[in-house]
């Protein structure tokens, strides 16, 4: 199977298990969403997903192989990556910088030098496109640290995706952003690659409906339910779980 196939993930943390016999699939195209109440299990889930974290039952391919015993790393190279919630950005680099300087990475030259980063001809024209992708034109030239919380955002999803992922999987996108500027990450997420397979992990629900076309609900590490967002916001025990506002994750 292409994409990433998931079956019976468990974790556990000596006699609590945040994980239990989860399944789940995410091939390319895919537009899917992990939601659930305070303390679900979702960070967990992309954390085993990532590598980031070894599960204590379960498989993990992609592409039809086993990842399982991958580091992170190498299941970056391989293309699942993952962004947001910790912003990674060089704050004082430009955005043209910030971008130049993650090609240079994912093409093993990263030891090359800082300050040159903004001028090697063969990453000028992935920056360019990554930069009129996300919009961010007007900005090229900006330290990052004198952007706005939500520009940040978009110049560290321009980053995820210069590292040219298979899998993305967005951690809160919108997490600290103002309502102000939430468009401007829906409107990333919505220009991203079709053929990218994407996992949101949010409890923004207008984000959620708006981009996911697919709906996870995870309750105490287990799946309770997934179906279209129509389905999802008339499904009564996922009201009474998560969308009536008993807490966030």
């Amino acid at each position: 199977m292409q994409g990433l196939e998931v079956r019976g993930l468990t974790k556990r943390f000596g006699g609590l298990t945040v994980s239990e016999d989860i399944d789940f699939d995410l091939v390319p195209g895919d537009r899917k969403a992990l939601i659930g109440p305070n303390g679900a299990g979702k960070s967990t889930f992309s954390n085993l997903v990532t590598g980031i974290l070894r599960p204590s039952a379960g498989t993990i391919r992609f592409d039809g192989m086993d990842i399982g015993r991958l580091s992170e790393a190498q299941r970056v190279k391989r293309g699942i990556a993952k962004t947001f919630q910790i912003t990674t950005l060089f704050r004082d680099l430009t955005v043209r910088e910030n971008l130049a300087l993650t090609i240079l990475e994912r093409q093993g030259r990263g030891y090359q030098m800082l300050r040159r980063a903004g001028r090697h001809a063969d990453t000028g024209a992935e920056v360019a496109a990554l930069i009129d992708q996300f919009k961010l034109e007007a900005l090229a030239d900006t330290r990052v640290a004198d952007l706005a919380y939500g520009q940040q955002r978009l110049v560290e999803l321009a980053m995820t995706l210069a590292l040219k992922p298979r899998v993305l999987i967005l951690d809160e996108p919108a997490a600290g952003v103002p309502s102000s500027e939430t468009h401007l990450i829906i409107d990333a997420i919505e220009a991203l690659p079709p053929e990218l397979a994407v996992l949101i992990i949010e409890h923004d629900m207008d984000l959620v409906f708006r981009v996911a076309r697919q709906i996870i609900v995870l309750v105490q590490g287990r799946i309770l339910t997934e179906g279209t967002p129509q389905e999802i916001a008339t499904n009564a025990q996922v009201r009474e779980l998560y969308l009536g506002g008993h807490g966030h994750d």
